[in-house]
């Protein structure tokens, strides 16, 4: 193999001599001539004239337009025809042809035959005409026409008219002049001359006769350039400036709006459905996955491989020429000017390495996008589609995961896609190189290699463990974190916020545990690679000794800058180790995913529309939500429904009501029978599912808008009057979840977008119990019996009030339908129906007695007496002007509550970079880590010089030490830089597990003390992609980023030194370089730096829109909406990826620039040594400056490409530190002035001009509240939606804070003691019923404060023993996520019997009773007056049962109090607020 590779070198060497003999021969001709020729010499003194003149024009041109920037208007090279491109190329092409003949000139001839007058002549006319027209092409590329131009400029016509002329004018002189020997024609004067006049004539025709400009641009899209490559699109007719899309970065913070549309090919449309339809129909294992995922991008794949290849080989040419460069510094010159041979081949070498590894890593990068796209879509498909029992398995935590961290680390493995099959290629080319120089040692350079490569095996197996365990902690964790943020405001206004902390921080322990490991076997892996190319050296050193084979300096230079080569793939493999072994864990992840059990396809046979009288039939139906247990939540189930008929379905809490719904909808499996639906279906779940966004765009659900029917569905859901007092009206956005609008405003939103869609059967899941009395009556006779009085309804409801109006009444018990029939029908033929209407004629009853009573309220201070602002017969309907729910965050984008996420603008501040180095041990660990690095670096350096200097240049030199000698003292200094590098991995290992752990604390301590409004505005995506992708961020890539920038900084120093110890004028190029570097680095950032934020921000809207659909799922479905959510997730993962597209891009403009400016500087050095006459130099120390030279421009690139990586990275620790410093909530718990343990002991609540708003610019909610609340009795708070009820309760818990007057409880001051201390001593079942992932006991007693017994008691008491005795563990029985396999009317009994574990004095029930039967209902109140019957009892009810029985009601309207007494007197007067809302 050697004496091949040596016959090919002698090849071209004898190539170039003849080459160099023709043009010698022929030029020497030419020059003589040209001396002896005066008209000859005239007419060329008269171009370079004439070309210093253009040039001279060009550049005074530039100058000006540099100055009017402002005025500048840059359009794109796709906006104009082929012939300005052809235009472009040939006035390159002519500058490139001069500048190759003035080189050549230079080299070969300066002592011709012509003399030094003509060699001046010629060499000066070609430098000009080089110039010329490089500042022509530069022109012709940067400044285009303006306006609506069509032709080139008057002043390149001109010049290309003139450059014609005189071309022919020095052809046919030439000719005529050579006519006599035209065998001797000279290639400068004819061959050239003739290349010039093609040239010259295809200008000058694109000049005058056509048009550079599309004939269709107007037609067409504007786009900008970007970074000189990529382009931002405008449509025609927008206004503002156009201008380079880098420059915009650097004058203001980027938007989406300003990064341009992806490609067909990059875009997730493009990648995506490949990869689906080759995983449709089949069940995805991680080969099918993986299979999928590479054959969608094969031909990218295909030539980053052969790049790959091309920059191997093309890193390989130095150290094979490196001998041959000794010898000839040594005076062994093979053939005449060898010198400036090699100085041209190293050059080209690296300019073609650079070349080909800039398209090779960008191209990878464009993999990496397209792969995790498809791989978003794929989750997401698949999300939408899960059963039941799957969606039980995968909490929308961990499937969030999948798609932050997952997809994110499949798609960043593109970078390490080739690196498997690259290693062997690389070693086996090394080893030809080590053959050629140290013959049978190569051998033992491979068995090191291997041995290196084998001690890495039980390394990554512990690594494949340890990630996958830790990707299972970070699940479960990021599932708990999910569920907390959900329900936050239960937790605040249970002061139990710092447990569940607490168990957020028990589960980061046990992440932090396996992440500890991972890191120290990482950090052994890195101890292994980094000293491999040590180990490899000395054995191949340590073999040629017995062998006996010499070693001369340029051999082992040679083996050395192999060894340096191989260093690459070296260091990278544990990285790629790394990486394969995530990659692995996260597609098994994936794949298990996509492996899960859809909804039953066959679950509802769909009959086309109008094809059957009957609109859904199911007959011998038997429904089970746990497929496993051997009863059915659905069984024997036989009914039909015609069209245009109403079913209702009444029965107890827990029977089946909603699951009845559900089986029609094919969300609960089916065990057996038959389900069909005949028609389009619209369904409103029981708990309100609103999407983010304008309320329009809720209530249209996709649907184009009918203004007319638009407005009919506002009125009949009691609508306008809300959008009326909204400051955007329907154009109010609305917060994640609903969390600006009352339970009663998201229900008939609800409505309104089931109505609107004008389907053909609608399913009501018991709508009407989070909206008061008069509303539900009014949307029962509008909706119901009105707008839908020809549709198909079924609706659930415990509001027997609702069921005469139903053709059917469906009575179901215990998952059984044991009546149905006319509601009259039904009435006497069995006891389960009349249950429900005896507990509703009692409800009535109870307003009769109260009607009837005649009691005197007394000991009720003045302020308490009846108040009323209005008699009209009509009350006064107002809209929640504010509430707790709605703390709107008032900023630049005029009052809404869902703000852009804020982000940084300009650099990363120093303070960043300061806080994070110092977060473990105040930064001690920093020094340490430099020093070791630094060490590490003067041990290798000094190694390799103690080699280069001991070992003879020739076989005739003398060495200078003994060879065991020689290779002792290498063998130390190997072994001193090894144990450098492990004691350097091991203490970043510590440094990162420190620092990642203190960031964490601090992050999520932040979290959970800010206030509620900062949750309310705040979508969960943005604090989860904090506390994944951020917080993943901080554990595995920043430390190392920064150690890459720190060590690749430490190294181009060494390098530096090692070169200005041979040739210190290399700094006369360097030091201009480097400020070019800078320069271009200071472009470039700011561009790339707002890219990198903007990558940040539009991830967010991504997991929050995913997790808005999973949680509404089944409504989407419902609705045949999938299609439509589908095509909005591909927008937003498209809006990601753009950003992350042209980062890429970005990044390898400005890696190939400084690559190109490396590889210049490294020419300069080598030119300079190879003119310096012999012996100044030590050939061996020249060498090695050449051997480490060969890493220059790798090495300063990537010092700038690890400057601008790492600030685009600590993006991910600003942004965490910009959630450890926000605004918190006032003291949990204040010393001095901590209240009695038993407080409160009577609870009297006494407000005194209670005045509250939600912001400094909003008007008071609650204005000037006086009265008391008497202990020990039952006080009702009434009044219409927005009248300030929910408010008064949020002051109560302070999760607001008034802005004037106080609240007394005993006497104590609740503004003057800690927030713990208050909420923990009060008690609350809120609106919506909450539990938590975990079991019956977490969720009753989350503290674990009580026994088992009390559990039993409070259990007996909330109606519930015996669904939780019919469970197999009792008390430890699951609990899904959201108590999903709990009823909404379940739920709600658990949450009163936490209150009843918690035995407060002062009871707080929020739409307590809201959701279930009226039967309950009234279980409910009994149990609440037994129990509590010495407590203070606040209530807020829609229905008139519950207030009627307090002792008192408050009625609040419009934020203060309307009238306050006991209800027997408030009835007595039948024009008070009161008696219309009982009369209704």
């Amino acid at each position: 193999m050697g004496e091949a590779m040596n016959q090919i070198w002698r090849n071209v060497v004898e190539f170039s001599g003849r080459f160099q003999s023709f043009y010698v021969r022929t030029s020497e001709v030419g020059m003589e001539y040209f001396s002896s020729n005066g008209s000859l010499f005239l007419l060329h003194a008269l171009s370079s004239v004439f070309h210093l003149g253009v040039f001279a024009c060009v550049v005074f041109v530039l100058a000006g337009k540099r100055l009017e920037s402002s005025q500048l208007e840059t359009l794109s090279k796709p906006r104009f025809s082929l012939h300005y491109k052809l235009s472009l190329f040939l006035c390159f092409a002519l500058s490139a042809l001069y500048a190759f003949l003035s080189v050549f000139n230079f080299i070969f001839f300066r002592g011709g035959g012509g003399g030094m007058k003509s060699f001046i002549a010629i060499e000066s006319d070609l430098i000009i005409r080089t110039l010329a027209w490089s500042v022509t092409s530069a022109y012709l590329h940067s400044h285009l026409p303006k306006g609506g131009g069509n032709k080139f400029s008057l002043l390149l016509r001109i010049w290309w008219l003139c450059f014609l002329i005189l071309s022919l004018t020095i052809s046919i002189h030439d000719f005529f002049a050579f006519r006599p020997s035209l065998q001797l024609i000279p290639l400068y004067y004819l061959y050239v001359d003739g290349f010039t006049i093609l040239c010259a004539s295809l200008l000058c025709y694109m000049g005058f006769f056509v048009t550079i400009r599309n004939p269709n641009c107007e037609e067409t899209t504007i786009r900008e350039p970007l970074l000189n490559g990529t382009f931002v699109e405008r449509k025609p007719g927008e206004d503002g400036e156009r201008r380079p899309y880098a420059t915009a970065g650097l004058q203001k913070a980027l938007d989406l709006d300003d990064v341009p549309e992806l490609a067909e090919p990059d875009s997730v449309n493009g990648v995506y459905p490949v990869v689906r339809e080759m995983l449709e129909g089949n069940a995805v294992s991680t080969w099918q996955l993986t299979r999928a995922l590479v054959i969608s991008v094969w031909r990218e794949v295909f030539i980053t491989g052969f790049l790959a290849l091309l920059y191997t080989c093309a890193s390989y040419v130095g150290p094979y020429l490196i001998e041959s460069f000794v010898q000839y510094l040594n005076g062994i010159q093979q053939f005449e000017n060898q010198g400036y041979f090699l100085v041209f081949a190293f050059f080209f070498s690296k300019l073609v390495e650079s070349l080909a590894q800039r398209r090779w890593f960008f191209t990878l990068q464009q993999v990496g996008i397209r792969n995790r796209a498809a791989l978003v879509a794929m989750i997401y498909r698949k999300g939408l589609s899960l059963s039941s029992q799957s969606r039980q398995s995968h909490t929308s935590g961990e499937i969030i995961n999948f798609m932050s961290v997952d997809a994110e680390r499949i798609g960043e493995f593109g970078w390490y896609i080739h690196d498997l099959w690259m290693v062997p290629v690389q070693v086996l080319v090394a080893l030809l190189i080590l053959y050629r120089c140290l013959g049978l040692a190569s051998v033992a350079a491979l068995v090191a290699t291997i041995l290196v490569m084998l001690a890495n095996v039980p390394l990554g197996i512990l690594q494949e463990k340890y990630q996958g365990k830790l990707m299972e902690s970070k699940d479960k964790r990021m599932k708990a974190m999910s569920e907390i943020l959900r329900n936050m405001r239960i937790l605040k206004l249970q002061g139990w916020e710092m447990r569940f902390l607490s168990k957020i921080i028990d589960l980061r322990k046990v992440e932090s545990s396996w992440l500890w490991k991972f890191l120290y076997t990482a950090a052994m892996t890195t101890f292994v690679f980094w000293g491999a190319p040590s180990f490899v050296s000395v054995v191949t050193f340590g073999v040629c000794l017995p062998l006996g084979i010499p070693l001369k300096s340029g051999k082992i230079l040679s083996a050395l800058a192999t060894f340096r080569v191989l260093q690459e793939p070296i260091y990278n493999l544990p990285d790629t180790i790394s990486m394969i072994v995530q990659t692995k864990v996260s597609l098994d992840r994936i794949a298990a995913f996509l492996c899960l059990g859809d909804l039953q396809s066959d679950a509802v046979e769909k009959l086309q529309r109008h094809s059957s009288e009957i609109a859904i039939e199911v007959s011998n139906g038997s429904f089970s939500w746990d497929t496993s247990s051997p009863t059915p939540t659905l069984k024997d189930l036989n009914f039909q429904v015609l069209h245009g008929m109403r079913v209702a379905v009444c029965g107890t809490v827990g029977s089946g009501k909603s699951s009845l719904l559900s089986c029609i909808l094919g969300e609960v499996p089916k065990v057996s029978g038959n389900v069909k639906v005949c028609g389009t279906k619209a369904y409103v779940a029981q708990s309100p599912w609103i999407q983010s966004g304008k309320i329009e765009e809720n209530i249209l659900f996709g649907k184009e808008m009918e203004r007319d029917r638009y407005e009919r569905v506002l009125e009949a859901c009691a609508l306008k009057k809300d959008l009326e007092i909204l400051p955007f009206g329907d154009q109010t956005v609305i917060g994640e979840r609903g969390i600006n609008l009352s339970g009663g405003q998201k229900q008939r939103i609800q409505i309104a977008r089931a109505i609107y869609q004008d389907a053909d059967i609608y399913l009501f899941d018991d709508p009407f119990s989070a909206v008061d009395a008069h509303t539900g009556t009014h949307l029962f006779q509008e909706c119901l019996l009105g707008f839908l009085a020809s549709k198909t309804v079924i609706y659930v409801t415990h509001q027997v009030e609702f069921l005469p109006a139903a053709d059917i009444v469906l009575v179901i018990r215990d998952g059984r339908i044991t009546q149905a029939g006319k509601y009259d029908s039904i009435l006497s033929s069995g006891t389960d129906f009349m249950e429900l209407v005896d507990a509703h004629k009692k409800a009535l009853e109870s307003i009769d007695s109260v009607n009837l009573g005649k009691q005197e309220f007394s000991n009720l201070e003045s302020s308490q007496n009846t108040v009323k602002t209005s008699t009209s017969a009509e009350p006064k309907l107002d809209v929640q002007v504010g509430k707790v729910n709605e703390p709107v965050v008032e900023s630049q984008n005029k009052g809404q509550l869902i703000q852009e996420e804020e982000r940084e603008k300009g650099s990363v501040g120093f303070s960043v970079y300061w806080k994070y180095i110092t977060a473990a041990y105040g930064g001690a660990l920093i020094p340490l880590i430099l020093m070791a690095q630094i060490l590490f670096q003067i041990l290798q350096i000094g190694s390799n010089f103690w080699m280069a200097w001991a070992t003879p240049v020739s076989e005739d030199s003398e060495p200078t030490v003994s060879p065991l000698l020689l290779l002792l003292i290498y063998v130390s200094l190997a072994v001193g830089s090894s144990f450098c590098v492990l004691a350097r991995a091991l203490l970043v290992a510590t440094a990162v597990y420190k620092t990642a752990a203190n960031l964490f604390e601090k992050m999520h301590l932040s979290i959970f003390r800010s206030p509620m409004s900062f949750f309310d505005s705040t979508p969960t995506g943005r604090i989860l992609n904090r506390a994944s992708t951020d917080q993943s961020a901080v554990d595995m890539s920043i430390p190392f980023q920064i150690g890459a920038f720190a060590f690749s900084v430490i190294q181009l120093l060494g390098i530096i030194a090692v070169m200005s110890q041979v040739a210190w004028q290399v700094f006369i190029v360097f030091l201009p370089v480097i400020a070019v570097s800078i320069w271009y680095q200071q472009y470039y950032i700011p561009t790339a730096r707002e890219l990198a934020r903007l990558v940040g921000v539009c991830k967010a809207p991504i997991i929050q829109y995913f997790a808005e659909s999973l949680s509404g799922s089944t409504t989407i479905r419902s609705f045949d909406k999938e299609s439509r959510f589908m095509t909005t997730n591909l927008k937003l993962i498209d809006a990601y990826s753009r950003p992350k597209f042209y980062n890429a891009g970005a990044m390898e403009w400005l890696c190939f620039r400084l690559d190109l400016l490396s590889s210049l500087t490294f020419a300069f050095s080598l030119v300079f040594l190879v003119t310096l006459p012999e012996g100044i130099i030590d050939p061996g120390i020249a060498g090695l400056a050449v051997t480490y030279g060969l890493n220059l421009n790798m090495l300063q690139a990537w010092v700038i490409w690890n400057l601008c990586n790492l600030e685009n990275k600590m993006i991910s620790v600003e942004r965490i530190f910009q959630y450890s410093s926000m605004p918190s909530e006032p003291p949990l718990l204040i010393e001095e002035s901590r209240p009695d343990p038993n407080w409160p002991l009577i609870g009297e609540v006494k407000i005194h001009d209670l005045q509250v708003r939600y912001a400094s610019q909003l008007p008071l909610v609650l204005r000037g509240i006086t009265c008391t609340l008497p202990e020990g009795l039952k006080t009702g708070i009434v009044g219409r939606t927005g009248s300030g009820k929910s408010t008064l309760i949020q002051v109560l818990f302070r999760i607001v804070d008034p802005v004037g007057g106080q609240i007394l409880i005993d006497g104590i001051d609740i503004s003057c003691i800690g927030l713990h201390d208050l909420r923990s001593r009060l008690s609350i079942i809120p609106q919506d019923p909450t539990m938590f992932e975990g079991t019956i006991r977490s969720n009753l007693d989350p503290l674990e404060e009580y026994s088992d017994g009390e559990i039993w008691a409070a259990v007996d008491k909330c109606q519930i023993r015996e669904e939780v005795r019919q469970k197999d563990m009792k008390f430890e029985s699951l609990v899904s996520e959201n108590g999903e396999n709990w009823s909404v009317g379940q739920r709600r009994l658990l949450c009163l019997g936490r209150v009843l574990l918690n035995k407060s004095k002062v009871l707080v029930l929020d739409e307590a009773t809201a959701s279930v039967d009226t039967a309950t209902d009234s279980r409910i109140q009994q149990t609440i007056r037994k129990h509590f019957s010495d407590c203070t009892v606040i209530t807020i009810a829609h229905r008139i049962a519950a207030v009627l029985d307090s002792d008192v009601v408050l009625l609040l309207d419009n934020g203060i109090v309307a009238e306050f007494d006991s209800p027997s007197v408030l009835l007595e007067n039948k024009s008070t607020y009161f008696a219309q809302l009982v009369a209704e």
